[in-house]
């Protein structure tokens, strides 16, 4: 009983989506249908990048060593000795 009592309250507050642009569909011609169509939702905004913000790094990366391309290159290493068709 309580389910139920719950299911009404929750359709009770729920109002049903509205259209508002009813008059958009009786238009025939496309063009016009469509000028109907996008003065009721204006398309969105872009938003504008932030890729010209970003500092360059001011870091010395040959003072520092790169364990993760060590690594690589040495796992390169052991692939290439594999023999593929022995």
């Amino acid at each position: 009983m309580r389910w139920f009592a719950v299911l009404i309250a929750i359709g009770a507050m729920s109002q049903p989506a509205s259209a508002r642009t009813p008059a958009c569909r009786s238009i025939a011609a496309p063009a016009p249908r469509l000028a109907c169509y996008d003065s009721a939702a204006p398309p969105a905004t872009a938003k504008p990048a932030l890729a010209a913000s970003v500092p360059a790094s001011s870091v010395d990366t040959a003072k520092y060593p790169d364990p993760i391309g060590a690594e690589d290159a040495l796992m390169n290493a052991r692939l290439k000795n594999i023999c593929h068709g022995c």
